[in-house]
């Protein structure tokens, strides 16, 4: 009689530690439909746990023995299964590989289970927006082969990894090339932190329209405002007019101006507009299946204005407080930048108090201080009135995974309101930053000449 292979993996779990080792971290009990196994699978993982050490089939017996929440059937099932596993070796590669199979073929029926039982309104705690996610989790069941980086062994790898070009969305703005180190990496999340006026919408459209001019593909999702208004303001940068004067361009002049834009550039510019909080992930992955199927479009990067308008994938608003429902949304959005291999450009609110803070802090994201623990790079937008008379803003770098953010932490770019643009100026002139501007062109001359960094090291020794 063929075994099957739920008692294939209880027994190798028994005698074989290498075997055990290896595929208890994606072993769970739910995955096993009898309940006997199950039993079983406990009493394995609940000894080698305690003890760091796979159980003897005696121990078992004693660990059944001790139990008294199974019924007599149960007992004696588990205790036969138990008694009839043999030690036979079997040949660990299949028997792994097998294991990796029932684990994903048993996620999904589970993930599937599960699914009808939220759409049916059996479970208050999950909406059916949920419903994308645990699938998808349930597809992503994987025995990774990597165990991680040897320190010594991988040094070649590693050197080679710090010479790499990583491909990287620059920016228009020198300062911001700076700190990030020549862009947004992919896979990443970036947010930007300001209160209601100060020029959120304004920095992402100018960026956008920069990415667009640089030939990149750009997926702008927009819950605040119309697709026509971003469209205008963007219209206000690349044409360099007067947002107000938009409407009285002639049409002849404005479609010439326009389509002179999209010759020049091998990039798109997709703007996409959701109705307000109703929006999350799952509908982002859908249009970005259907711009990729209808319009032969995948976006380089992508704008999401903004954050806190988002819905989440996974609760429903009204049953979660604000810190765990916006969490979910930036866990989510970096989940989706990863899976799409793209940096997503977001922002976010400031509280009350930071309003008027002409110094914002990480304490003044509103909603949420999980937002700041999930982002890969924030930074705060601060206007003042003085700032506002000389015509620039002022930039706050808050966390920085690309950088020391002590790097440049304060700085300022101009801004034109009128033509929704930013543009470079020199902070010698009278505005503050927190590093010498001499200083900052001499370490990025330096970090951009190999023979001087090799003649800077050269006398280095342990």
């Amino acid at each position: 009689m063929t075994e099957k292979i739920e008692a294939t993996i209880l027994r190798n779990l028994i005698c074989n530690e290498e075997y055990y080792r290896k595929v208890v971290p994606h072993l769970k009990a739910e995955y096993f439909e009898e309940h006997s196994e199950k039993v079983i699978f406990e009493e394995i993982h609940d000894f080698s746990v305690k003890y760091d050490k796979v159980p003897t089939k005696e121990i078992l017996i004693l660990a059944l023995q001790d139990r008294n929440d199974l019924t007599e059937d149960t007992y004696k099932e588990s205790l036969t299964k138990i008694k009839e596993y043999s030690d036979e070796s079997i040949d660990k590669d299949w028997v792994v590989t097998a294991t990796e199979k029932w684990c994903k073929d048993r996620a999904i029926y589970n993930a599937l289970l599960q699914s009808i039982k939220i759409a049916d309104g059996g479970d208050p705690k999950l909406s059916r927006d949920s419903i994308p996610s645990i699938l998808q989790e349930a597809l992503a069941v994987s025995f990774d082969e990597y165990i991680g980086h040897d320190y010594v062994d991988n040094v070649l790898q590693r050197y080679e990894y710090y010479h790499k070009d990583e491909s990287k969305i620059p920016f228009d703005l020198e300062k911001f090339n700076l700190i990030t180190k020549g862009g947004l990496p992919n896979k990443t999340l970036n947010v930007a932190l300001a209160g209601t006026g100060v020029g959120k919408s304004l920095f992402m459209c100018h960026c956008a329209a920069s990415n667009l001019s640089q030939g990149k593909n750009v997926l702008y999702i927009t819950m605040e405002m119309a697709e026509e208004k971003i469209a205008e303001r963007i219209d206000a940068n690349l044409l360099n007019v007067n947002i107000k004067d938009i409407g009285s361009i002639p049409e002849s002049i404005f479609t010439s101006r326009v389509h002179q834009i999209g010759q020049k550039t091998q990039g798109k510019l997709i703007i996409k507009e959701y109705p307000t909080a109703s929006a999350h992930v799952g509908h982002f992955k859908a249009l970005l299946s259907d711009l990729r199927l209808k319009k032969d479009f995948a976006p380089d990067i992508i704008y999401i204005d903004y954050l806190n308008i988002c819905a989440s994938a996974r609760y429903k608003g009204h049953i979660v407080n604000s810190y765990t429902y916006v969490k979910a949304i930036a866990e989510e959005l970096r989940g989706l930048a990863v899976e799409h291999n793209v940096p997503i450009v977001t922002a976010t609110q400031t509280t009350r108090s930071g309003f008027g803070n002409s110094d914002v802090d990480l304490t003044d994201t509103s909603e949420s201080f999980g937002l700041p623990a999930t982002a890969d790079f924030m930074f705060a937008l601060i206007a003042t009135e003085e700032l506002e008379q000389s015509g620039r803003i002022m930039v706050k770098q808050l966390k920085n995974r690309y950088n020391d953010p002590t790097y440049y932490k304060r700085f300022t770019v101009g801004i034109d309101r009128a033509k929704m643009k930013l543009y470079n100026v020199d902070d010698s002139e009278g505005s503050i930053t927190d590093t010498d501007e001499e200083e900052t062109f001499e370490r990025f001359e330096d970090t951009s000449n190999k023979q001087s960094r090799l003649n800077k090291f050269s006398t280095f020794v342990i």
